[in-house]
């Protein structure tokens, strides 16, 4: 009889305790419009790339929700007007609808475009958070 009451008091402390933090790479928008993300990653081998995200102004979201497993990520972000966001020099496959396409070479005969995408070294952590801001 003292087990159950040991256990109908200490369940509600447990379900109460706070969980440890999700590991993901988030990016958080801090420019004065909507910003349009895809990401991109190695996959087993190969580069894939995948969005869109719409990040309204101060908003953030978790565009890869698990432990991060590549040191870097790479970030392409646009406005409503299709200008960039960031700067980048690394050249991967984008679509105008949400998308996920495996491979960086020949875009365009594949019938998708072009995206300059920034490379952002991770450093090697579990979660990172990059931040978006408007341009000078």
């Amino acid at each position: 009889m003292t087990s159950w009451f040991v256990v109908f008091l200490t369940a509600p402390l447990l379900l109460a305790a706070p969980r440890a933090a999700q590991a993901a790479f988030t990016v958080c928008n801090q420019t004065a419009d909507v910003a349009n993300v895809a990401i991109g990653e190695q996959v087993g081998g190969d580069m894939r790339t995948e969005g869109w995200w719409a990040i309204a102004a101060n908003r953030c979201a978790d565009v890869i929700k698990s432990k991060l497993s590549n040191r870097y990520i790479y970030v392409h972000a646009i406005d409503v007007q299709g200008r960039p966001i960031l700067d980048g020099a690394v050249t991967l496959c984008v679509d105008t609808k949400k998308f996920q396409i495996t491979g960086k070479d020949a875009c365009w005969q594949r019938n998708h475009l072009r995206g300059v995408f920034k490379e952002v070294d991770t450093q090697s952590s579990d979660n990172w958070t990059l931040f978006l801001t408007d341009r000078p």
